[in-house]
């Protein structure tokens, strides 16, 4: 009888332990939304800043500077982890298919409230310059204002592939910039580079989408901040001879990356979209369900086809590497990434509160 009695209290006991390991758990079985795949830093080897040259030298700017944003801000992961949570949250809520978010078990937590109709953002831009080429004219900066309107409300993908036309999507935003808006700045800095100078120096101006405008260096085009970040660094800094388009105004260009699409591949990643190849070959992902798996950038204008990881690449997306001439369209997956930071609770709220 009393072994019989000792057996049943290490039965308890480990009935007992059994339910308390169980409750640890309860959180991650009642979270929202399958974060397992979430990341944010990404290999130094790989290509994850779009750069005037070809794969093998390209500077790796865009994602470099988040990889030591992360290195210098401990905070910063986690702040990361909680906006990609809740744009899961905002897309799984949709109940559609466009971009990840897979529901998970347990108690789901109201849904973020979405902004529902055109986006406007002020644009401020800074102009610093060693030389009077870098000084670009009033007319080449209202051009790229041009641009991004134009591919942020772009309604017509008949120039996409078949493979992609359903998932064509207009952003619906439109941008905006005051002429008292453009400070210019001698300044006799030859080069910036990555590490964020240019805006120590010249601050940003809040409740505005900052643009430093100036030479970075390295054949570096342009790199941006996700959100998230230090707002003391929030913008994107580009190069004075890829801001503006050569289509409406003359000025200092250099082709191929003349169009203006710098700009918008950069204020992609400012509204928290990804390389679309994942910056981790055909193992990573941008988190965006109708953008193909890619094992990399493209470059040029590539042929369609073409094919990588058994798929598809798509190109003509704003957030690949292709010449400017040659992007065309950002994704419906890829809109609700964006809207889902302006929805309640969204990283970039106060820019439609």
């Amino acid at each position: 009888m009393k072994k019989l009695i000792l057996s049943i209290a290490a039965l308890a006991l480990i009935v007992v332990a059994c339910q308390n390991n169980s409750d640890e758990a309860i959180p991650n079985q009642e979270a929202a939304v399958d974060m397992s795949d979430f990341y944010v830093y990404t290999s130094n080897s790989d290509v994850s800043a779009k750069s005037s040259t070809e794969a093998k030298n390209d500077k790796c700017a865009s994602m470099k500077v988040l990889n030591q944003q992360l290195r210098d801000n401990p905070g910063l992961e986690n702040r990361m982890f909680q906006i990609e949570k809740h744009t899961r949250e905002f897309i799984a809520a949709k109940g559609n298919s466009s971009g990840k978010g897979k529901p998970g078990g347990g108690t789901t937590p109201p849904p973020p409230t979405a902004y529902v109709g055109t986006i406007n953002i002020p644009v401020y831009v800074h102009v610093i310059y060693s030389n009077s080429a870098q000084n670009i004219s009033a007319a080449q900066i209202n051009s790229q204002i041009t641009v991004l309107n134009n591919d942020f409300n772009d309604t017509n993908f008949s120039n996409v592939p078949a493979e992609f036309q359903s998932v064509g999507a207009d952003i619906d935003i439109n941008f905006t910039l005051n002429s008292a808006n453009i400070v210019r700045h001698s300044d006799a800095t030859a080069s910036w580079g990555t590490n964020n100078n240019v805006k120590t120096k010249y601050p940003p101006v809040a409740g505005y989408l900052n643009f430093w405008v100036c030479n970075i260096g390295g054949g570096i085009l342009g790199y941006a901040q996700f959100p998230g970040g230090n707002a003391s660094t929030d913008g994107v800094v580009i190069g004075p001879e890829y801001f503006g388009s050569s289509d409406f105004t003359s000025g200092y260009f250099s082709a191929p990356y003349d169009k203006g699409r710098t700009a918008t591949h950069e204020v992609g990643h400012w509204l928290n979209l990804r390389h679309i190849w994942g910056d981790g070959r055909c193992q990573q992902d941008d988190f965006v369900l109708d953008t193909p798996s890619s094992d990399g950038p493209n470059y040029g204008c590539p042929s369609y086809p073409t094919v990588n990881c058994k798929s598809t690449d798509m190109t003509m997306n704003y957030m690949d590497y292709t010449d400017d001439d040659c992007m065309n369209m950002f994704t419906l997956g890829q809109n609700d990434r964006i809207r889902a930071i302006f929805a309640s609770g969204g990283a970039r709220e106060s820019f439609v509160q």
